[in-house]
């Protein structure tokens, strides 16, 4: 009986813990009013609390520009990084459907999706992931993107954890709406088109990191972020001063997350 009650209160704790970190998750997320938002940090966050709190193994985001054409926002790893660009280059898989036909995508084994995305599939095996599920970020008839979320076991999410990954992705869009909001339509073209050009400083920065320290592109976008946090920083403006030469950022990472040199 006292294993049986520790093993309740543990499950119990378990709980509550998560219920918590839910609700934290919900506050960052509906943050978006601040002065100084900056949305690939707040994407970057909802990659990350998703599988913190959906227990999947990867995530990306692809948003569209002012063309409507999607692109790559952000990603958990460089695996989910480099699937998400290859729809982008192949012009098929989970997350373009999504985005088109504004409907969630659930593919619970990848092997099985060959004849629907003959080049997507065998990528995302190789990447080892097995399932993918694609959320739209939809608000009404409006999809600015879509949130793919990947497992490296087949299988389905439980229909609770769909429930919260889409309540995530609805709270996020609903946040980035209503920054666009507070902005006419022409300054809006602008702001998402900066935040695509900030992505590209950004990406930028961590190849400049990675060559400096010797971590894997992964490790060194972790290391910026975490930098630009611990120095209360725009990720962005912490960007520009890795690339100008200004910013004071350490000289060497963690053993596990160094490339391999000859």
């Amino acid at each position: 009986m006292c294993f049986e009650h520790r093993a309740d209160h543990r499950k119990e704790q378990e709980d509550v813990n998560t219920q918590e970190s839910l609700a934290e998750a919900f506050v960052q997320i509906a943050d978006t009013l601040v002065a100084d938002f900056d949305i690939i940090d707040f994407l970057q966050q909802l990659c990350d609390r998703s599988v913190e709190l959906l227990g999947v193994d990867g995530a990306g985001i692809l948003l569209a520009d002012t063309r409507g054409q999607l692109q790559i926002m952000s990603a958990t790893s460089e695996q989910a990084r480099l699937l998400e660009l290859f729809q982008l280059q192949s012009g098929e898989g989970p997350c373009l459907d999504c985005h088109r036909d504004g409907q969630a995508v659930v593919v619970l084994d990848v092997t099985e999706a060959t004849a629907r995305w003959p080049r997507f599939a065998p990528a995302c095996l190789e990447a080892g992931f097995m399932a993918v599920h694609a959320m739209p970020m939809r608000c009404r008839d409006q999809v600015v993107g879509a949130l793919n979320l990947f497992q490296i076991e087949p299988g389905r999410l439980e229909p609770a954890t769909v429930r919260i990954a889409q309540a995530l992705t609805d709270a996020a869009t609903i946040g980035l709406l209503q920054q666009r909001a507070m902005h006419d339509q022409h300054v809006l073209v602008e702001q998402l088109q900066a935040a695509l050009n900030s992505r590209i400083v950004i990406e930028q920065a961590t190849g400049i990191l990675a060559e400096r320290t010797g971590l894997n592109v992964g490790f060194a976008f972790g290391a910026l972020r975490q930098h630009a946090r611990n120095q209360n920083l725009g990720l962005t403006a912490l960007a520009r001063m890795v690339i100008d030469g200004t910013a004071q950022l350490p000289h060497s990472g963690s053993g596990s997350g160094r490339t391999a040199r000859s």
